[in-house]
């Protein structure tokens, strides 16, 4: 028998961790395909707060806890209510959306598998015989996650921060901008 096979429980003898993380994961994949496959925007969106929330849980199952607040943080907490104000400042439709559906569905859905399975391929292989101690010290400390990503990784953050912002002042010019008739359109004629 193999002696780094019997150092590790097997997939037939999950822990109470490991179950949850598959859970949520469903639950995530789940939200994720609803945010995707939405016609309606604002739902979308909210579908999408779900399913970055989920993947927060299972950073804190993998006791990520620095990359779970930042998960919720940032993402939860920021792009997401970016993109509500964007759609709320842009005017964009609030029900049913004719816009949101395209012909390509089916190139979208090749697209989305090809890209899945390059990406499970590629993690896989790479953490094939990788296990992480849950019930030792938490490799995903703050401290070690803090100055990892700071160190090598700020250039990338300020990017998108300035991404986000030039999105934000785009939504707001779009809003704002005057018809033909010269008002701006969100006021009356009288």
């Amino acid at each position: 028998m193999n002696p780094l096979a019997a150092a590790h429980p097997g997939f037939l003898s999950p822990t109470g961790v490991e179950t949850a993380f598959v859970l949520v994961g469903l639950v995530t994949f789940g939200a994720a395909v609803i945010t995707v496959t939405t016609k309606q925007l604002v739902h979308a969106a909210l579908w999408l707060v779900v399913a970055l929330g989920g993947l927060a849980v299972e950073y804190l199952l993998l006791t990520a806890e620095f990359i779970a607040w930042v998960q919720v943080l940032i993402y939860v907490g920021s792009v997401v209510v970016l993109l509500l104000f964007g759609l709320m400042l842009t005017k964009a439709p609030i029900g049913r959306s004719p816009d949101a559906d395209s012909e390509n569905r089916l190139v979208a859905l090749a697209v989305a598998l090809t890209a899945a399975v390059a990406l499970v391929w590629v993690v896989v292989d790479a953490f094939r015989t990788t296990w992480i101690e849950l019930d030792g010290p938490a490799q995903g400390s703050t401290e070690v996650s803090g100055q990892f990503l700071f160190r090598h990784w700020v250039l990338p953050f300020e990017a998108l921060s300035v991404l986000l912002l030039a999105a934000l002042i785009g939504a707001i010019v779009l809003s704002r901008k005057s018809d033909a008739s010269g008002e701006p359109r969100g006021k009356e004629q009288r």
